[in-house]
C-alpha cells in the first residue's frame, strides 16, 4: 500500500515536471530554462527532479518524445479518417505539415530538438515515431501497385526528410501563404511517385 502510494506520488511529480518543462521550453526555448526555474514552477525540490530525470537533457528527451508522439497521433488520426491507402498518405502528410505549424511543436520539435540531442538522435526518434508509419505506408502503396516497386528506404528517408525540412522552414517562414503553398508542393511531389503520374 505504502509503496502503491509512493509510485502515484512519483508518477505525479514526473508527469508535472514533464508539464511545467513543456510549458516553459515552448515559452523560452532549452537554453533560456534553468533547472531551478522547472523545480520552481513544478513546486518540488532538485532531488525531485533528480530522482526522476538524470539531467535537464535527459528530461528535455521525454518532453520530445511526447511531443513526437502527440504529432504522431495527431497524423494518424487524420490519415485513418480517409478510406483509400493514397488519400491516408497524402492526407497524413499535410497533416504533419499543419501540426508543425504549432509554435509549441516547432520550438520543442524542430528548432530545439536537433540542437539539445543532436542530429543523429533527433533523426533516430524521428524514425522510431513518424517514419516508421511513413515506411508502413508507402510499403502498402508498393504492394497494392499505387506506387511503382521500388526500395522502400531510400522513399521513406527521401519523403521524411524533405518534410521534415519543409516543416522547418515553416517555423521561420514569414510569407502569408507558406502553409498552403508548402502543402501544394507537397502534392505535386507526392503526385511524382504515383504510379501512371506524368
Amino acid at each position: 500500500m505504502a509503496s502503491e502510494l509512493r509510485n502515484r506520488q512519483r508518477e505525479q511529480t514526473r508527469r508535472t515536471l514533464l508539464d511545467e518543462s513543456r510549458r516553459l521550453f515552448a515559452a523560452k526555448g532549452y537554453a533560456a530554462v534553468g533547472l531551478s526555474e522547472i523545480t520552481a514552477a513544478a513546486g518540488v525540490t532538485k532531488g525531485a527532479l533528480y530522482h526522476n530525470f538524470a539531467s535537464k537533457t535527459e528530461l528535455f528527451r521525454a518532453v520530445l518524445q511526447e511531443v513526437q508522439d502527440e504529432v504522431g497521433e495527431r497524423v494518424a488520426a487524420v490519415a485513418d479518417a480517409r478510406t483509400e491507402p493514397w488519400d491516408q498518405l497524402v492526407a497524413g502528410c499535410e497533416a504533419f505539415l499543419t501540426t508543425c505549424t504549432d509554435p509549441e511543436i516547432q520550438r520543442i520539435m524542430l528548432i530545439d530538438g536537433p540542437a539539445v540531442l543532436g542530429w543523429r538522435e533527433w533523426r533516430a526518434m524521428d524514425e522510431g515515431a513518424s517514419a516508421r508509419h511513413l515506411h508502413e505506408a508507402l510499403s502498402g502503396l508498393v504492394a497494392a501497385g499505387v506506387i511503382a516497386p521500388q526500395p522502400i528506404p531510400p522513399l521513406t528517408h527521401l519523403l521524411s526528410g524533405a518534410m521534415n525540412e519543409a516543416a522547418m522552414w515553416l517555423a521561420d517562414a514569414s510569407e502569408p501563404n507558406a502553409l498552403a503553398d508548402t502543402i501544394s508542393a507537397l502534392r505535386r511531389l507526392l503526385d511524382s511517385v504515383r504510379s501512371g503520374s506524368k
